[in-house]
């Protein structure tokens, strides 16, 4: 039964987490956000009350 030959099955293994460990993350890693999160300003605004023109 050739599918219990573990020869050609283990080098396609080897091969397959070198792709998912060394290439994939480097090309995921390229990539740049367009929205990358900026600094808050530390000054708190001031808050008004609401004027209700019913109440």
């Amino acid at each position: 039964m050739p599918q219990l030959n573990p020869a050609p099955w283990f080098i396609i293994l080897v091969f397959a987490w070198t792709i998912f460990l060394a290439i994939l993350p480097q090309k995921v890693l390229a990539h740049k956000y367009p929205n990358d999160p900026g600094l808050q300003s530390l000054s708190s605004t001031k808050t008004e009350f609401w004027n209700w023109p019913w109440y």
